[in-house]
């Protein structure tokens, strides 16, 4: 049941027309997806995660990417890999339930209805997991909704 609240799709941070990336997010985690460019070999690409930083890109080059990410990250459960073509960065949330409207800071942000409807989902994702022997996939929300990260006590760490 708990696939039925994941993403449904993922958003684009595009700059100057140009898709620099790919994103979603679940309670854990903020997932990154970068399309390589071709003819590059993969072992030249590299990606460093710090607790607020990430920077992506070919060894000897400018970095690709270089930004503080939106919330701080715990380094020791976040990594990369690259599958078809695409960098995959997934980044360990160190605040649980914490809705990103963006994974880079103050670049790329949800508006504020897809930032809503992310917190919605976040929220449902929390119930679902505290909850795991009912179906939360069609439960809606009247009015606004409550932070996934502090509703009722907050959440546990895992």
């Amino acid at each position: 049941m708990a696939e039925k609240l994941a993403p449904e799709r993922k958003h684009s941070f595009i700059h100057n027309g140009q898709k620099v990336f790919e994103w979603d997010q679940t309670l854990e985690e903020v997932n990154m997806y970068i399309s390589l460019p071709p003819n590059v070999p993969k072992k030249l690409f590299y990606c460093n995660i710090g607790s607020k930083h990430v920077e992506v890109g070919i060894k000897r080059s400018p970095p690709y990417l270089s930004h503080d990410v939106t919330a701080p990250v715990k380094t020791d459960c976040s990594f990369w890999t690259i599958e078809d073509d695409i960098l995959h960065i997934t980044l360990q949330k160190r605040d649980k339930g914490q809705t990103w409207s963006s994974p880079i800071m103050g670049e790329g942000q949800l508006d504020p209805y897809t930032t809503d409807l992310e917190q919605k989902r976040l929220m449902l994702q929390r119930f679902q997991e505290e909850n795991s022997g009912f179906d939360f996939s069609q439960a809606q929300f009247n009015g606004s909704c409550p932070d996934p990260r502090t509703f009722m006590g907050g959440l546990q760490s895992s």
